[in-house]
């Protein structure tokens, strides 16, 4: 028997912003959203910075031109962020 192992990389379509949120819609149809100050330049962007994220490298990235900073897919629908999520308030 013969086994053909398939990649399945996750490939955005198109990414926008809301707030502090960052999301995107993958080619399988699901829409996947992370807060920005998961990652430490996107942190220090404004909402207005955020909002200029567009799909790069056949949709295997995100990318904000004026902070260069590109982000891959893959990693963050597999949650490798940069940063802790913030402690709640008590």
């Amino acid at each position: 028997m013969t086994v053909t192992a398939i990649e399945n990389n996750p490939c955005a379509l198109r990414a926008w912003a809301e707030g502090r949120m960052i999301f995107f819609e993958l080619a399988d149809g699901r829409i996947i959203g992370f807060p920005a100050d998961r990652f430490r330049i996107l942190k220090a962007a404004s909402e207005e910075e955020l909002k200029n994220v567009r799909v790069d490298v056949n949709g295997f990235a995100l990318r904000w031109e004026e902070l260069d900073e590109d982000l891959t897919v893959e990693g963050i629908v597999a949650g490798r962020f940069q940063l802790p999520l913030p402690e709640e308030a008590a």
